[in-house]
Parts: C-alpha cells; sequence; structure tokens
C-alpha cells in the first residue's frame, strides 16, 4: 500500500539530507520518482543539505496542483512510483490534500520532510493537515541542540540580532547569527525566555575577577 509519511523535526535535523537519501535509496532499488521542494536555501529548483549535499528539484508554486501534475506525467508515458517533498511546511493545505489524493487514487508513495512549528510555536498550515491527514509521522531521531545542551526542539528568528515573535510566517532567512534575518535553534526554556546564544553570551559571561594588576 502506498504512504503518505511526514519526517519532521526542528531546523538542523537533516531532514534535507534524509530527504536526499531516500531519493537515493529509492532509486538504487529500481524505482522512479520526482523530487519536489519549496524556497529551499539554497534558492529555486534545489534540494540542498547544511553538510553539502544537494539536488535539481521541482519548485513547488502557489499554483501547483499534485494531483495534476502527476497525472500529466503519467499520461505522457513517464513512471512515477514515488515523490519526494522537502521544505513541505512550505506548501499549502491544498497542497498536502492533492497529495493524500495521489496516495490514494494513483498508488504513489509521497515523502514529505518539513517543520512541525514556526518561530512563533505555531503550527504551518501544511504541517497541520499532514499531521491530519498522513499514514505515518516520523520524528527524526538526530537532535539538535540548544546553545545550553539540551535537546533543541524549538526554531527561533532573529532580526539583527534580537529574537522576534511576532511577523510573517514565512521569511527566508540563515543560520548564520550574522544575518540581517537568521535562525537558530533553542529548547523550549530558552525560548521562552527569548535567550538566544547571543544573549546568552552577554548575560551569562562571568563577571572579571577583582584583582588589580
Amino acid at each position: 500500500m502506498a504512504e503518505l509519511v511526514y519526517f519532521t523535526g526542528p531546523m538542523d535535523c537533516g531532514k534535507s539530507t534524509l530527504a536526499l537519501q531516500v531519493d537515493h535509496t529509492e532509486t538504487s532499488a529500481g524505482r522512479k520518482g520526482l523530487r519536489f521542494t519549496r524556497q529551499d536555501r539554497a534558492g529555486d529548483g534545489t534540494i540542498s543539505s547544511r553538510i553539502g549535499l544537494s539536488a535539481a528539484a521541482i519548485e513547488v508554486t502557489g499554483e501547483l496542483d499534485f494531483w495534476q501534475f502527476v497525472v500529466d506525467e503519467l499520461t505522457t508515458g513517464h513512471r512515477i512510483d514515488y515523490l519526494i517533498c522537502d521544505g513541505a511546511h512550505f506548501y499549502s493545505a491544498a497542497h498536502i490534500d492533492s497529495l493524500a489524493r495521489v496516495v490514494d487514487e494513483l498508488a504513489i508513495d509521497v515523502f514529505c520532510f518539513g517543520i512541525l512549528t514556526d518561530f512563533r510555536t505555531e503550527l504551518f498550515p501544511a504541517s497541520r493537515r499532514l499531521v491530519e491527514l498522513c499514514d505515518r509521522l516520523e520524528v527524526l531521531q538526530v537532535r539538535p541542540r540548544c546553545w545550553c545542551g539540551a535537546p533543541a526542539t524549538h526554531n527561533a528568528r532573529t532580526v539583527g540580532g534580537a529574537m522576534v515573535t511576532e511577523g510573517s510566517q514565512v521569511v527566508v532567512g540563515d543560520t548564520d547569527p550574522r544575518a540581517e534575518v537568521a535562525y537558530q535553534v533553542l529548547c523550549r526554556r530558552h525560548h521562552r525566555r527569548r535567550m538566544t546564544a547571543q544573549v546568552a553570551a552577554v548575560t551569562l559571561s562571568p563577571e572579571p575577577l577583582p584583582f588589580g594588576e
């Protein structure tokens, strides 16, 4: 039976790396698939991982109808056994409904990879729909760590170095703290306190010893 599977976890847990690995494994078994992505850090039409792996993919636009796209490919003689859908949290709920239809009516496996919650700790609409519809939810076992050493569970957005909890849900940034819009992973406690690694470096730095020269 074909499945709709959602592989999820916070930033830096290896979602895109796993997407490329699953594609490689499926291809090695003689299966044919298509890769999709949306708003990858490397630009349109690319699945890239932070460990240096990348592959070309089809960019998902707001107008893309997965069902119609796959049907068109099949009717022109292309074989499709599975879909790799990276950056799935950036899709729309309608995209997820269309992917579920591909699984149920065309018996094609769909493997989605994405983040559950945004920088405000709210579910992305597509992630919410995936949780509602998927046959299997897989939380990635590679867990990034907060600056304090605890497992990181939340994604923080910083603007100009300061953590923010308001703004557009989707803003593409980087993990480089020097970028104007940047992201880092935190444990829940430090996300609630808005204590990023940069804030901690200032507020938790030891006082100089009171010794004169």
